[in-house]
């Protein structure tokens, strides 16, 4: 049999916390796997090694194929177009097999381990506030968001699975980017709705900027309405039940399980509001940060002229053409995935994306141009 290895594709960070995290869940990865498998990663953009260095490392350790799996929760531009690009051309350029594998995606497991993160922020909060019951507690679930409608659903997806799970009163989702509601403005409606606790929780695999945005805007939230308990919920990291399902994802390859829930994908499927999207090339757009590292302009709030304590996601309305899965100037996490069948003519060889249809929605990135130092 050929000599297997194992490549986790993460997206990269400027946030040196958030790479190092990734770094574990990788040295992790291996004791749920074949002891005889070979386990690397790398990232898409900004930070080091990228993608193609733990390719390099696999390949010269002798493995004949290698199973690669997204670093990622759902599935959208990264994942479905990115990432395979980037594997494709390293497996044409050495003559290897790399064979992709699916997201995370809306499984039980991971359904399991964001209960138990909720779970831990509701016991401490009972034992210092005091006990407040859950039909008296709103959740609020925040995604990562992406200009992928059917990425932003399984969010929905999830936050249904643990509310109606776990008996809240009521649960309301919101986004720390790209689409809406964002974070603050999700909050702020829920904070309408009178109940004596709100968790927040953030559906995010590592920390990062995006998650001292979750955070910074439910404290602002939570100062300008002290008549509720407020607490902040960590998120997922390398909780055994995550790592559990990155192990299903590399073995399922092999059981040729590996395609990703494609049914509502714009790329391939008319959805309603995107259907200018199908069929669109399935290339990688993140050559000019690629290796940049976690110091790259950018990584620190404190660089910034936009923002104050924390990154908002003001520099997005600086860059109105830039409407894909990227907080500009900042820390992102969106996805892409297999072949889905597209046109590989990539014309003059730059990368347009299509503007987000409702990049100008006022809950969207257009909820932050109040914490502009300079508003217009």
């Amino acid at each position: 049999m050929s000599k297997i290895g194992v490549m986790l594709c993460g997206h990269g960070s400027r946030s040196q916390a958030a790479v190092d995290e990734f770094a574990v869940l990788a040295q992790k990865l291996p004791a749920l796997l074949p002891e005889d498998w070979m386990v690397d990663y790398g990232y898409l953009e900004f930070a080091n090694p990228v993608i193609r260095v733990g390719l390099d490392n696999l390949r010269e350790a002798g493995c004949e194929r290698i199973l690669a799996v997204p670093g990622m929760l759902f599935a959208a531009m990264h994942a479905k177009n990115d990432i395979p690009s980037v594997l494709n051309a390293y497996g044409a350029e050495h003559g290897i097999q790399v064979d992709y594998g699916r997201d995370l995606g809306v499984d039980a497991r991971m359904i399991s381990a964001a209960s138990d993160r909720i779970r831990e922020a509701v016991d401490k909060a009972n034992a210092e506030l005091g006990d407040v019951s859950a039909h008296e507690t709103c959740l609020v679930v925040i995604g990562r968001g992406a200009s992928d409608p059917d990425a932003n659903a399984n969010v929905s997806k999830v936050a249904r699975m643990l509310w109606e799970g776990m008996g809240f009163g009521w649960c309301e989702v919101g986004y720390s980017g790209v689409t809406f509601p964002l974070v603050e403005p999700a909050l702020e409606q829920a904070a309408k709705l009178g109940f004596k606790r709100y968790v927040v929780f953030p559906y995010f695999l590592f920390t990062g900027i995006l998650i001292d945005r979750i955070y910074g805007f439910a404290d602002m939230v939570a100062a300008a309405n002290p008549q509720a308990q407020w607490v902040k919920a960590g998120y997922l990291s390398d909780h055994p039940q995550v790592l559990a399902t990155f192990a299903e994802r590399v073995t399922e390859i092999l059981d040729g399980k590996s395609d990703m829930n494609c049914g509502l994908c714009k790329y391939r499927t008319q959805i309603l509001g995107f259907e200018d999207e199908v069929g669109r090339p399935q290339e990688s757009h993140h050559h000019h940060v690629e290796g940049q590292g976690a110091s790259a302009p950018g990584s620190n709030v404190e660089d910034c002229t936009l923002c104050n304590d924390f990154c908002t996601g003001a520099c997005r309305l600086e860059v109105k053409h830039d409407h894909h899965d990227h907080d500009h100037g900042h820390s992102h996490g969106h996805d892409h995935g297999h072949d889905h069948g597209h046109s590989h003519d990539h014309g003059d060889g730059h990368h347009h994306h299509p503007v987000y249809p409702h990049a100008d929605h006022p809950m969207g990135p257009e909820s932050v141009r109040k914490h502009l130092k300079d508003p217009e």
